[in-house]
Parts: structure tokens; sequence; C-alpha cells
């Protein structure tokens, strides 16, 4: 079976889960929908699109390698944003558009935000086996390298510190897929050193597997829990509940 795999490593990187109030937590790795965020901003599809996100969604699945969930940085965020009825009749296409008023009907927004620091993942692109996915994954790798739009790891304050490097690779399961491309990728890395510092650092073990239902993971679950994060309407912001399963296989040091 062919998987797309790729690499998010960053400084920092926020995946969101459900926010409740002021306050916004970040997961230790992606979850689906922040996944298909990424292939689609590669492919260029706008997020009123939501037909394109769609067949995106019911198309591939994923399994996540966790390399490191980095550390928590936690930031107590204020924004300045005017009132709907200070905007009400008024174009507001743009952040600019939308502060260009009297800083009277404007309101301070507090909130409080999390982030992870040197947070590092792999990726694997399963297509699913029903139906005809609208593109290929070897599509999807090279819209990865030449993407559409700007890429980030959950916030647009987040981009990556290093290319995706995609490859799409034969395997037996996405467990064995991650673990091929690291192992090649620590290989690249010390041909290009040639005695002298790298580039980057070699990539860490894989401590944890995360996939979700019609993954070909290539590992009995530890732990299977709902996660909300499942694409609805990417428009509106909605989203519904799907299983994830993981496996712990390194002891986190």
């Amino acid at each position: 079976m062919e998987y797309l795999v790729f690499q998010l490593l960053a400084p920092l990187a926020s995946w969101g889960e459900v926010a409740v109030g002021e306050f916004r937590g970040s997961h230790d790795y992606p979850g689906e929908s922040a996944l298909l965020g990424l292939l689609a901003a590669a492919l260029g599809i706008r997020r009123d699109d939501e037909p394109a996100h769609a067949a995106l969604r019911d198309a591939f699945g994923f399994a996540v390698g966790v390399l490191s969930a980095g550390r928590l940085l936690r930031d107590y965020h204020t924004a300045q944003v005017p009132g709907r009825t200070a905007l009400k009749g008024r174009p507001h296409a743009t952040r600019r558009d939308e502060l260009a008023m009297p800083t009277r009907d404007l309101n301070t927004v507090l909130s409080t935000r999390d982030y992870r620091q040197d947070a590092a993942c792999l990726v694997a692109v399963q297509a699913n086996a029903a139906g005809k996915p609208p593109h290929t994954l070897h599509e999807l790798a090279t819209a990865l390298r030449t993407p559409r739009f700007v890429l980030y790891l959950g916030r647009k304050s987040c981009p990556p510190a290093a290319p995706l490097a995609p490859e799409v690779l034969d395997a037996d399961s996405a467990l064995v897929a991650l673990q091929a491309y690291r192992r090649a990728s620590t290989a690249r890395l010390e041909a290009l050193a040639l005695g002298q510092r790298p580039p980057l650092e070699p990539l860490a073990d894989i401590v944890r597997l995360v996939w979700g239902d019609g993954v070909h993971a290539g590992a009995a679950p530890d732990l299977s829990v709902a996660r909300t994060d499942r694409v609805i309407r990417r428009k509106s912001w909605q989203f519904g509940d799907r299983t994830e399963h993981s496996k712990l296989l390194e002891e986190p040091s």
C-alpha cells in the first residue's frame, strides 16, 4: 500500500482543541481537521469551498508519528475587535478594514492561548479504499513541495522550520512507512554533513503513533478516544466527533 509521508517541524505549533470561553488550548499533535487544512492550503483550496474540503475528508485518512510533544508555552493574548453594531453595513474584507474606525468603537478581547515549543511529528496519509480520491498521493506530495497558499502549523504565527519533504512510500502499514521515512531522513542528513554540521538535526524516534478509523496502522491501540475534529462545515467552523486510536511505542525521555 502507498502512503504519503511528510514531516512537521517548527519552533512553535498550536494544534487547537475545543475552544471554551477565553481559553484556546493546544493538543500535542495535529488532528484530522488541521491536516486536512494543511493539504487544502497546499492545493489552493479556499475555506469557503466546502465540497472540496468534504472530498478531501472522505478520501484520505491520517496516521501521526509523534517524535516530540514539545514544551508548553502559554500566551496571555489581547486583541482589538469592533462590536457587531459598529460593523453593520461596513465592508470588512481584511483586518485593516475591520479596525478602520474610531477607537471608541473598538473592544478589547482577552484570551489565553497555548503553543507547543519544538514539537515534531511525521504524518502518513492513506487513500481510502472506497471511491476515487480527488487527488492522488503523488499530486498531494507535489502540492506540499510547492504550496499555493502559505503553510503553517495551526496558527499563522507558526510557520514550518524546515521543508515538509513529502515522499510517497510503498509499505505494509503506516507505522512501517513512518519508520522508513525517519531512517532515510537521518541517513540523508548524515550524508550531507560530510564532516561538518548538518543543516538539521536527525529525526528523533517515534514515541507514539496516533491514527483514525480506516487507516492500516500496523499496531494495536493502547487507547481509543473520541476527538471533536472531524470537519462538518469548514466555512462556519463546525466539527464532529471521530474515534482516534493511539499506541505508545517508547517512553518519552
